[in-house]
């Protein structure tokens, strides 16, 4: 089996486990996606929450894509990219895949008025920051060394960018 294919086998089996469990599994669990009243009474909020929903799942099958086909690798730790990802969604925020997850999340609640879910979002969220500061980060640096600081220094952690950041391709 060769490499490229190997790395699609790995990110797709990646996808069901991890966010497949945190933003499917346990949201489903806390709302029972049943729609309760919208969140601090505004309907509203349901439309927010689809909105967010779209932007994850689209963000989240373009970053695994982006690792399998051009990383050679996983989003999971044990198999990680033979390079750094820096096209794409990663042009404009250093880690979309957790952005798509943490929106996911927080889509669910707003869409079935869950505060359970969101509360759970703000858990995943809080969880993902410090796993990105205490390890990934530091990691990143250690395999990429100067390539990895001068992404760092030109694309945000958390918040996109207006434009794209074009510094490697």
């Amino acid at each position: 089996m060769n490499e490229r294919v190997r790395a699609i086998i790995g990110s797709i089996a990646f996808l069901f486990v991890a966010p497949g469990i945190v933003a499917g599994v346990i949201p489903w669990g806390l709302s029972g996606y049943r729609t309760e009243p919208a969140l601090l009474g505004f309907e509203p909020t349901r439309w927010l929450g689809v909105a967010l929903m779209l932007l994850g799942a689209a963000l989240l099958v373009e970053t695994f894509a982006r690792f399998a086909l051009q990383g050679l690798g996983t989003p999971a730790p044990i198999a990680p990219t033979k390079t750094l990802v820096v096209t794409g969604s990663y042009r404009f925020v250093r880690n979309p895949m957790y952005v798509a997850v943490v929106s996911l999340v927080f889509g669910q609640a707003l869409l079935f008025g869950s505060l359970a879910t969101l509360v759970w979002g703000v858990i995943v969220w809080g969880t993902v920051h410090l796993f990105v500061l205490g390890y990934e980060e530091p990691t990143l640096s250690g395999t990429y060394g100067a390539q990895y600081e001068r992404y760092r220094a030109n694309v945000r952690r958390w918040l996109p960018r207006l434009t794209p950041w074009r510094g490697e391709r």
